[in-house]
């Protein structure tokens, strides 16, 4: 599954599917220069019970190891992900 990102000045998201109507998409908002807040995270019933909520948060591990930034997950769901993966745990603020 092709993970993107999408992101302006404020606000961005990862995703699968079309931009305009994803599959499957996390969205954060930009806390300063270092921190994101993942506030919604969102999967299509045809994508449920794949794994693609879990890899939206992967793909934003990824992006915060990469750019030196920190997560705050504010979803729920976010939030669960990094409960279980430990190895997630060393981009949260």
């Amino acid at each position: 599954m092709e993970i993107k990102h999408n992101e302006t000045s404020s606000k961005g998201s990862f995703y699968t599917g079309d931009k305009k109507a994803p599959l499957a998409e996390m969205t954060y908002s930009k806390a300063g220069a270092d921190t994101i807040i993942i506030d919604h995270t969102e999967v299509s019933d045809e994508l449920r019970g794949t794994g693609a909520g879990k890899q939206l948060v992967s793909a934003a591990v990824d992006y915060a190891r990469a750019n030196n930034v920190k997560i705050i997950p504010l979803c729920p769901f976010a939030k669960s992900v990094f409960e279980k993966v430990k190895d997630f745990r060393d981009v949260l603020k």
